[in-house]
């Protein structure tokens, strides 16, 4: 079924698509579930992080919907978890369109955004609801600064989010590496990081959340292990985790005609490089962190990679617009497969399988 939606979905432009999907999604979330078989997954890939049982590995990626209008749908996909974001404190329309590109030769996106979004109010009324119907399942909530926000009072920006959306979340992540905000990635930094957890503790710790802090696979891989460790040795090591990574800059080889836009790349040509930044976190965090795998999961095998490399979790959101809802089903009927086939008796035991090789 879905081959023929994507087939008119892909003659729209690609943020109008995108508006159109989640439109459907919010009023017939149920539409989702009817492309793709139930998702029932075993015993073996369940897992408890932060005091939050994951019934198998695979969620939503941040960024797909940035304020939360279609969650009941996403968890009809069969999802573990759903991020909804980036949310900034202030709402703000983001950059200019066109800003999201289809590279349909090579399965993967260019965007630049720019956090658009209706800001931390809105979208915490909105979560809210969603909780009142009865919404089943984990609930992440991605957190930015707002464009016009300097560096030095990103702080604020950060904690603000956090007081509005704190109390309708499960976990909430630390966006410091979009390329899409003017001096974002600059945020980057062992000594920015621990000083904005120690901003934000006083929320965090009224409502128990865990933070994932995420990072950008065009950090030097130097920069990342100072992080990991600065992180795995410090006082909030307890709550926090790392998801690696979000989009690249960089242009590996790429066949689609909008190759040379400007903006975060997405998708499959991601995954080498999302996958050694999993391997490196994982490596200068010996154990002491969980990671959270994400760029160019299309696959069971793809997934498996990244856990074997000691991704705990693992996100999509490429390989939706691609291979629609079925693909969830696909990876987590996979991955079980695959975990049986070499012998590990529940997902736990693959994280980090690959590291010593």
């Amino acid at each position: 079924m879905y081959s023929a939606v994507r087939s008119m979905l892909f003659r729209l432009s690609a943020e109008r698509a995108h508006e159109w999907t989640l439109a459907a999604l919010r009023r017939f979330p149920a539409a989702a579930g009817w492309m793709a078989r139930a998702v029932q997954p075993s015993d073996r890939l369940a897992q408890t992080l932060f005091g939050l049982r994951f019934p198998h590995p695979i969620g939503l990626a941040a960024g797909l919907d940035k304020n939360g209008i279609a969650i009941p749908a996403w968890y009809q996909m069969g999802l573990s978890f759903v991020e909804v974001g980036t949310v900034t404190p202030r709402p703000q329309p983001g950059n200019p369109k066109p800003r999201l590109f289809r590279l349909v030769e090579d399965e993967a996106l260019i965007n630049r955004m720019g956090f658009n979004n209706d800001g931390a109010a809105a979208v915490a009324r909105r979560l809210e609801r969603a909780r009142a119907s009865g919404m089943n399942g984990v609930l992440g909530v991605n957190l930015g600064k707002n464009k016009d926000t300097p560096n030095e009072q990103a702080h604020d920006d950060y904690r603000l989010a956090l007081v509005e959306l704190a109390p309708v979340a499960d976990y909430v992540t630390i966006n410091v590496s979009s390329p899409n905000t003017p001096g974002l990635r600059d945020l980057q930094s062992e000594a920015f990081i621990l000083d904005l957890l120690a901003a934000i503790e006083p929320v965090r710790s009224q409502y128990g959340l865990p933070v994932w802090v995420k990072l950008a696979p065009d950090l030097r891989n130097s920069e990342i292990e100072r992080i990991a460790d600065a992180l795995a040795t410090s006082t909030y090591r307890d709550h926090v985790g790392l998801i690696c990574a979000n989009t690249t800059v960089a242009r590996p080889p790429l066949a689609g005609r909008h190759r040379a836009e400007t903006g975060g790349l997405s998708g499959r040509p991601l995954r080498a490089r999302s996958t050694e930044v999993v391997r490196i976190a994982a490596r200068a965090a010996q154990g002491r962190l969980p990671i959270m795998g994400s760029g160019g999961v299309f696959s069971a095998e793809d997934a498996y990679e990244k856990i074997r490399s000691g991704a705990s979790l693992v996100q999509i959101y490429t390989a939706l617009i691609y291979r629609g809802p079925a693909v969830v089903g696909d990876i987590v009927r996979g991955l079980d497969g695959l975990l049986a086939r070499d012998g590990f008796a529940n997902v736990a035991e693959a994280v980090g399988a690959d590291l010593n090789r």
